[in-house]
């Protein structure tokens, strides 16, 4: 009895405790198993490109371009994008450097017609370019740093391209789908500033609690269980008696 009721009182305490957080973890994981990872990421939004054969005539060496920027170069790449084919150099310390390969020197600024022009050409769906804003700093949603251009999209998921501002090619994509299951993926994780720590010890102590309600459940089951199974057996010999 003693291990019933310590069992109950565990039980239902730690429930009371942490049953919130165990609705949060629910309605997280039907929220991210009912909507597909592809809406999520807007995939269903991408039209589909040709690739673009890479323009090898006039580029510069990368050794050439490093040193004339003055870059201590650990990684050269190669690849084209809408603006042309471009170099991506990534310094042995620091941020990577993006130039064009023609020149060598950085792209020209975008302006607001072309950034709208490239994002729609980028686009597919039956939405159209509303808004289009260079934003100095890159909202958190993108995972990105620096400038970044912003397309908005008036279709039904309220679709936002982000560019970058050097080559125009389309480095993510957010919409109110996204949001909203990254609403529910903060909370599954209890990191509601950045959505990526799901070590943090405050949701450690919660799975611990709640492993523990698991198991206090399974002991109050097996108690009780048996307890039925054992009235069971008493009434049937008195009826056979």
């Amino acid at each position: 009895m003693k291990v019933l009721r310590l069992s109950t009182q565990l039980h239902k305490w730690i429930a009371l405790a942490v049953g919130i957080q165990v609705l949060f973890w629910v309605a997280g994981g039907l929220v991210m198993t009912a909507i597909p990872i592809e809406t999520v990421r807007s995939e269903h939004h991408v039209r589909e490109q040709t690739p673009t054969p890479l323009v090898f005539d006039g580029v510069q060496a990368p050794g050439a371009i490093a040193a004339a920027q003055n870059l201590a170069v650990a990684r050269a790449e190669l690849k084209s994008t809408p603006r042309g084919t471009a170099w991506v150099l990534t310094p042995v310390e620091g941020d990577p450097v993006t130039v064009s390969a023609a020149t060598g020197q950085a792209f020209p600024a975008l302006d607001t017609a072309t950034a709208t022009q490239m994002a729609a050409n980028a686009y597919r769906g039956d939405g159209t370019p509303t808004s289009t804003v260079l934003l100095p700093v890159a909202p958190q949603e993108t995972g990105k740093e620096g400038p970044i251009w912003r397309v908005d999209f008036n279709d039904t998921e309220r679709t936002s391209f982000y560019l970058s501002p050097q080559t125009g090619e389309v480095v993510t994509r957010r919409s109110n789908v996204w949001r909203f299951y990254d609403f529910f993926w903060r909370l599954h994780i209890l990191d509601l500033k950045e959505g990526k720590d799901f070590n943090h010890p405050l949701l450690i102590g919660l799975t611990f609690l709640t492993f523990t309600i698991v198991i206090t459940g399974f002991i109050l089951l097996w108690i009780r269980v048996g307890r039925d199974i054992t009235v069971w057996r008493a009434r049937r010999r008195d009826r056979t008696g």
